[in-house]
């Protein structure tokens, strides 16, 4: 490939990246203007004829590594496990 067309392909690149955030942010304002109806209306689950959406509290829960590296490091150390990505950056 040339640096002709690398540079085609990175322009296109950020074009579709633009466009995907546009997209992103218009998703975003449709769920919030749903989750204000079901809100509204004191709803956790709306139905249609062929579409079903909830809004339910979910609860999880996390190790908190910091505290643990903090409280325990030994222990802490014992089961931290490295991991090597390569990361794709476009600037």
């Amino acid at each position: 490939m040339s640096i002709n067309e690398i540079d085609s392909r990175v322009k296109e690149l950020r074009e579709l990246r633009r466009m995907a955030d546009e997209l992103a942010a218009e998703i975003e304002s449709i769920q919030d203007s749903l989750k204000e109806q079901m809100q509204a209306r004191g709803l956790d689950t709306l139905s249609g004829s062929d579409w079903k959406i909830t809004w339910k509290p979910v609860t999880s829960s996390r190790m908190d590594t910091a505290a643990l590296k903090k409280a325990l490091p030994e222990i802490a150390e014992r089961f931290m496990k490295s991991t090597t990505n390569r990361r794709f950056v476009l600037a």
